[in-house]
């Protein structure tokens, strides 16, 4: 296999080990009856924008996109892999084979901009979650997410390079 192939592959397991480890953390929060948001909200904001409409005032209260679910949990991964990229991109291609924690935890962490500016804006609970009843929370709760998948970036690249 060359190395381009081989890189491409590690990348791609490490974003979805790093998104994995990520859901095990928002399933133990909703354990714990911790509020998290369904990414079938993601899905029907993304199969709504294919369509559009990238700005709503309520996306819970959009109408229902067929296979938003499915569609959400895609795009999860697909962008938890194009994360750990980012990683790379930033870092170089030797982190991948040598993985160390702060980057990983930068790049995790830099990414609770997506949902703070982009995401939660467009679905309609305002910058940083300003329009929700509670705001300070689900800011907290966004940079805990981002933080744990920055542990998984690392984890899931110190596995891989130990294995290979």
């Amino acid at each position: 296999m060359n190395d381009l192939i081989a890189d491409a592959l590690r990348i791609i397991f490490i974003g979805i080990g790093a998104t994995a480890a990520m859901d095990a953390w928002v399933l133990l929060l909703k354990r714990m009856n911790v509020p998290t948001l369904t990414l079938a909200f993601m899905g029907r904001w993304l199969g709504h924008g294919v369509r559009g409409k990238w700005m709503h005032d309520s996306i819970a209260r959009a109408a229902p996109v067929k296979g938003e679910l499915a569609l959400g949990w895609i795009a999860h991964y697909v962008i938890g892999i194009a994360f750990a990229a980012l990683v790379v991109a930033v870092y170089g291609l030797a982190w991948i084979k040598t993985p160390g924690l702060l980057p990983a935890l930068s790049v995790g962490i830099g990414t609770v901009v997506a949902p703070l500016f982009v995401m939660q804006p467009a679905m309609g609970a305002g910058i940083a979650s300003s329009r929700t009843p509670t705001p300070g929370m689900n800011r907290l709760k966004s940079l805990a997410n981002h933080t744990v998948f920055g542990f998984g970036l690392y984890a899931a690249a110190a596995v891989i390079a130990w294995i290979l």
